[in-house]
């Protein structure tokens, strides 16, 4: 009776899976799939209680350090946009370009020589208002965001707009790889570069071809033909049919399972970056017809970071052999059972830990409506990411919950995350 009812639940969640490909039921895809292969892998392991005491602390450092989708305009290596948005205005065109190219080449940055002095790391300056008297060394997704930046500022190399990075005339891989030239004392240079310049390439020769030469021609295009009501998983999946290098797909026991971390992450973006002033408008500029809950479509971005404090905050439970394979720096080769474990399992507990946040939401005195409309798996994942960040810099701590000892990322050499 046990197998028979385990069977029909399966077949349940393959006819789910079945029917998303062949209509479109509105769901994210990326939800099904990390359900069907946490359970098909059966490596990585929920805690339940892991997730509410830890819902329970980021909620309170949700409140106490005003964290809302507009803390990603403080980030001082960001490009803001300019405010109130213009569609005209050149400056939100630049922007939304930098955005695109930086998600499209936002993969690959953990080092075998991680916390030492030669790492790859990138020379610029402490962030775009910084008066430019000294620089600091950036490593990590920051050395990306350094690099481009550097060119833009310093170099005074076009090398976001698409028109340019396309052209291997215009843009030859030599300027491309003297982009992101390492700091003086790195014995490294940016991982997979030549995966990068051809990355560069395809969604270069598709926006030029296509939208125009541009991003924000590109959401034109999408609202265009979502009359104005396009969501941000429509944006989604529009990027992921469109970009070959977004497409961040695999095949387990049969089925495709969709991660979607690169396309999920662009739209993010976009969303934060452009996220209005609350006490000004609701209604964001990119999305219109979309009031603030549109973002709650979207999952985290299955990456090695957030794995990572997930595990550190007991919400992650990996079996003994996954624990010594990480403590000893082994890779975890794409595909294989324990990455897309990992990924999956990601990807179900940060939307179990959002719903056990809005629960303390809609239970807490003097918590409007707008606060739960800020709260979601990507504000979740923001959340998560700086902090894990912040530990590894020494610059926070965490309190008042069960934690266990931060191990290693998990390391896999692939242009997906």
């Amino acid at each position: 009776m046990l197998q028979d009812s385990q069977n029909d639940t399966q077949v349940q969640l393959d006819e789910k899976i079945v029917a998303w490909s062949e209509n479109d039921s509105g769901l994210n895809p990326v939800i099904e799939s990390a359900e069907f292969a946490l359970k098909q892998t059966n490596v990585v392991e929920i805690n339940e209680d892991g997730i509410l005491n830890a819902a329970h602390h980021i909620y309170h450092k949700l409140r106490a350090e005003s964290y809302t989708p507009r803390t990603w305009r403080t980030h001082p290596l960001h490009l803001v946009p300019i405010e109130p948005y213009v569609d005209e205005d050149p400056a939100n065109k630049t922007v939304l370009d930098w955005i695109f190219l930086i998600s499209a080449l936002n993969f690959s940055f953990w080092s075998s020589r991680e916390g030492q002095i030669d790492r790859y790391g990138v020379d610029w300056l402490a962030g775009w208002n910084d008066p430019g008297e000294s620089c600091k060394v950036w490593t990590g997704y920051w050395s990306l965001v350094a690099s481009l930046n550097r060119a833009l500022q310093d170099d005074e190399i076009p090398i976001t707009d698409p028109y340019f990075y396309s052209s291997e005339i215009l843009c030859p891989d030599s300027l491309i790889a003297s982009v992101f030239r390492p700091a003086s004392q790195c014995s490294e240079t940016i991982p997979l570069l030549k995966e990068r310049i051809s990355i560069m390439r395809e969604v270069g020769f598709i926006l030029c071809n296509s939208f125009g030469g541009s991003y924000q021609s590109l959401l034109e295009e999408f609202q265009r033909q979502h009359d104005g009501q396009g969501t941000a998983l429509d944006l989604v999946k529009m990027v992921t049919d469109t970009f070959p290098s977004f497409r961040d797909e695999v095949f387990y026991k049969g089925r495709r399972v969709c991660f979607w971390k690169r396309a999920q992450i662009l739209v993010a973006e976009t969303w934060a970056a452009f996220y209005p002033d609350p006490t000004v408008t609701d209604i964001h500029p990119l999305f219109r017809g979309v009031r603030g809950p549109a973002i709650q479509d979207l999952t985290m971005f299955a990456d090695y970071r957030v794995p990572q404090i997930l595990h550190h905050l007991k919400i992650l439970v990996y079996p003994t052999s996954l624990v010594h394979k990480l403590g000893e720096g082994h890779d975890l080769d794409p595909g294989s059972k324990e990455e897309i474990s990992l990924r999956a399992g990601s990807i179900v507990a940060v939307e179990r830990l959002k719903d056990a946040i809005l629960n303390f939401i809609a239970e807490a005195p003097n918590m409007g409506t707008d606060t739960t409309n800020q709260v979601s798996s990507v504000l979740v994942d923001f959340f998560l990411w700086d902090l894990a960040k912040k530990l590894e810099r020494g610059d926070d701590k965490i309190d008042g919950t069960e934690t266990v000892d931060i191990l290693p990322a998990h390391r896999t050499r692939s242009i997906w995350y």
